[in-house]
Formats: C-alpha cells, sequence, structure tokens
C-alpha cells in the first residue's frame, strides 16, 4: 500500500479510545488489508494487516478478553 493511500483512507476512531482523546488508535480498511494508526500521528507510520492477521488478532484480543 502506498503512502498516498493510507493517507487518503478513511480513518475511523477505535470506540475503546479515551473520552479526552489522549488514548487513540484509528484503523482504516484498505484493499487487501486494515491499516492502524496513532490518531495523534496521523502523518506518522501505520501498521499494514492483511485480512486474515487482522481476524487472528482481533481474535486473539477477544479470547484474552474473557480468559
Amino acid at each position: 500500500m502506498t503512502a498516498p493511500a493510507v493517507h487518503a483512507a478513511k480513518w475511523r476512531k477505535s470506540s475503546r479510545s479515551s473520552a479526552s482523546g489522549s488514548n487513540c488508535v484509528e484503523v482504516a480498511e484498505l484493499f487487501g488489508g486494515l491499516a492502524v494508526r496513532d490518531s495523534k500521528d496521523p502523518d506518522g507510520s501505520a501498521l499494514h494487516f492483511g485480512r486474515d492477521a487482522w481476524s487472528s488478532f482481533l481474535g486473539g484480543l477477544r479470547h484474552g478478553l474473557r480468559g
């Protein structure tokens, strides 16, 4: 994924972000996967995940929250 495509993506904040906005993560759907970035640094780096990797990551989080 190119940098312009990531910056042009539609980003959304996590529903778990703090009310003050100080600890926020944003996610964007990209062709073939997703990207995650720190909302306080929108021009900084973004982590890219394929759909399978993202699904595994979320599954691990859900399992950890119940475990």
